[in-house]
């Protein structure tokens, strides 16, 4: 017999926080033109996310600006500066070629 609540759930811990809290669901569809133009990118390059960088960029960017999210520097997000794509590809290029 498990020792779980109902749904299986476990009464005996605390649930724990997202890493960076709390973001709030677009009820209004503020974001919703550049969610679509997101999730249509990852379907017709099936799901290859790093060939949608511009689209999520874009995405992440309305949030912020519609206040659906904190605001946050994009290269802590995992984008560089405009332009910079390019740069960090060859540097990571290089790292990998120069351990071999």
């Amino acid at each position: 017999m498990s020792a779980g609540g109902a749904f299986g759930g476990n009464r005996g811990l605390r649930p724990v926080p997202p890493e960076k809290g709390v973001f709030p669901l677009d009820h209004m569809h503020l974001c919703d033109l550049e969610k679509k133009e997101y999730l249509s990118c990852l379907k017709s390059l099936g799901h290859h996310s790093d060939k949608c960088r511009s689209f999520s960029k874009k995405y992440l960017e309305c949030r912020m600006e519609k206040n659906l999210m904190a605001k946050q520097d994009m290269s802590e997000l995992g984008f560089g500066k405009e332009g910079d794509t390019e740069g960090s590809k060859e540097k990571a290029t290089e790292r990998i070629d120069g351990e071999s």
